[in-house]
Formats: structure tokens, sequence, C-alpha cells
């Protein structure tokens, strides 16, 4: 059964959402079959594409409404805003970071 659901994230890495951020938000968005989309001031873009996500220009400290819908829609708010609450690793090395698998 196809569902919808929203989340309130903030960017927390010091770096806002640059390149490699916008790839792990990309990446970990193409695992679902979930439509999925982040909002900043009343601009929507699909989460599935690196450049639309490039193109908010979020900073530290930006709120945007991320927001999901289709089968797996709740699976894929919490993985996503989980790599946001961690900031996307962005304080440690360029260690390789592991999205996990849906479920």
């Amino acid at each position: 059964m196809a569902s919808a659901t929203e989340k309130v994230v903030t960017v927390v890495n010091p770096m806002g959402i640059h390149m490699r951020p916008a790839d792990q938000i990309s990446r970990a968005a193409k695992r679902f079959q979930s439509k999925i989309e982040i909002e900043k001031d009343g601009q929507s873009i699909d989460c599935k594409s690196i450049i639309n996500i490039l193109t908010l220009g979020a900073r530290q400290g930006t709120q945007l409404n991320l927001r999901a819908s289709g089968v797996d829609a709740d699976e894929a708010v919490a993985v996503l805003a989980g790599l946001f609450a961690r900031g996307f690793d962005d304080c440690e090395s360029d260690s390789e970071v592991v999205i996990p698998e849906p479920s």
C-alpha cells in the first residue's frame, strides 16, 4: 500500500550540502521506489538528482522539508533524515560512508 510521509530536517554539517552530501542523498534515494523530494523556500526538487540537490544551495542551519510518497516512503524518509542528522559524516575522514539498504 502506498503511503506519504514528510519530515523537516536541518542541514547540520559545517559545509552545507556540497557535492559529497548531494551524492549520498541521491544514492540513498535511488534505492527506494518512492518519489522523494526536498523542498526549500517553496522550491521542490527530486532527491534522485545530484544536480537538483545542489541547486538548493542549502547551507548549515537551513531547514528543508523532506517528502516521500510510495510503497517505501516511511523508510525512505527515515534513511534520508538519518543522513542529515549525522551531518553526512562530514567531520570524519574520507572513509566510505555506508548507506543502509532498504529492508
